[in-house]
């Protein structure tokens, strides 16, 4: 059976990224995000607004740059997946909790004081994907001889 599982969310953080390390060196960094929609009421004719919390995890280096720019407040752009955890309370009841596990996230506003990356993004690797020793590798460049495309003269700008 086919399936997919993406998750795009654009919201505001509601705490600051709490950064862990796992016994292997692998960070993990956890935040909350908060969605605001606003929509008027049909039978009132009020304007409402809803929101919707989700809690997000970013691994590896992501963890890291979340942990280091990001703030409470701060609006982000995030890929991701859905993730659902299941567990047994103290108390015998069984828990769940569904959150978004991050490949991507995106500053939204711009560069603040000291920031080196305002408005950057860091991007992420699917869990299963090994992260640790791969160097990121700038694509080589084309030969100086090479024709340009037959489209890049139709570009207005």
């Amino acid at each position: 059976m086919a399936s997919y599982n993406k998750v795009i969310l654009m919201g505001n953080l509601t705490r600051d990224p709490e950064l862990k390390f796992l016994p292997s060196g692998t960070s993990v960094a956890n935040f909350g995000l908060a969605m605001n929609e606003r929509y008027t009421d049909r039978q009132s004719g009020e304007q409402k607004e809803s929101v919707c919390f989700v809690d997000v995890e970013a691994w590896g280096r992501q963890a890291e740059i979340a942990n280091e720019y990001l703030t409470k407040g701060r609006p982000v752009f995030v890929e991701g997946s859905l993730k659902f955890d299941s567990w047994e309370a103290e108390d015998g009841s069984k828990r769940s909790r569904l959150s978004v596990r991050a490949f991507r996230i995106q500053f939204i506003d711009g560069r603040r004081d000291g920031d080196e990356t305002g408005g950057g993004y860091a991007e992420a690797q699917p869990a299963a994907a090994p992260t640790q020793g791969t160097d990121y590798q700038e694509p080589a460049a084309p030969e100086g001889g090479a024709a340009p495309s037959s489209t890049e003269d139709d570009i207005p700008f």
